[in-house]
């Protein structure tokens, strides 16, 4: 069962050894001191920032990372984003890992992303879909976010996370279903 909390500072250090892994390093390109992960992800933390930092467990181990915040809360990147698609008002993005090396290619992406999709419905009040630029070089994110049942609508260049694998994107999209109340 896929559950989750928001990441508290007592999470540095696991968070730390997850983004020193390969797998995660190569695509999530930060620093891994304790002093950068504080700087890094100690305001949302906090409740200084407006993004959402939630611990991922399955069957209560810690499995990975989702990061959620709404576009408008970040305008630069919504201006970005906007050159390749259309961004609606209440849209909100996902950035995610999976932190064990012996977690990934299972099929526990997906679920994790589709998880915490459904329960954004009900958790960001006025969010209208979520939409995700993700590396085009990246095939198991891209292919996570279509197991989880988003739907590619742009391609185009974005600033890479990570340098090496240049300003190929592709955005993928989920809309809020039809009926459910915000």
């Amino acid at each position: 069962m896929i559950t989750w909390r928001r990441l508290g500072q007592e999470d540095f250090p696991l968070l730390r050894t997850w983004l020193e892994q390969p797998h995660v390093a190569l695509w999530w390109n930060h620093e891994t001191s304790m002093e950068a992960v504080t700087r890094d992800f100690g305001p949302a933390t906090r409740g200084e920032e407006p993004s959402e930092d939630l611990l991922v467990f399955l069957d209560g181990r810690p499995l990975g990372l989702v990061q959620r915040s709404r576009y408008a809360d970040y305008p630069g990147y919504l201006a970005e984003l906007s050159t390749l698609t259309p961004v609606p008002d209440g849209a909100v993005s996902i950035d995610y890992l999976i932190g064990d090396p012996g977690q990934v290619g299972r099929g526990l992406g997906p679920e994790m992303i589709r998880s915490v999709i459904e329960r954004t419905w009900a958790e960001v009040p006025g969010s209208s879909c979520v939409l995700v630029p993700v590396s085009a070089a990246n095939r198991a994110s891209w292919r996570a976010l279509e197991k989880a049942g988003m739907r590619r609508v742009a391609e185009g260049e974005l600033e890479p996370d990570n340098p090496i694998h240049g300003r190929a994107h592709y955005v993928y999209r989920i809309d809020r279903p039809a009926g459910l109340p915000e």
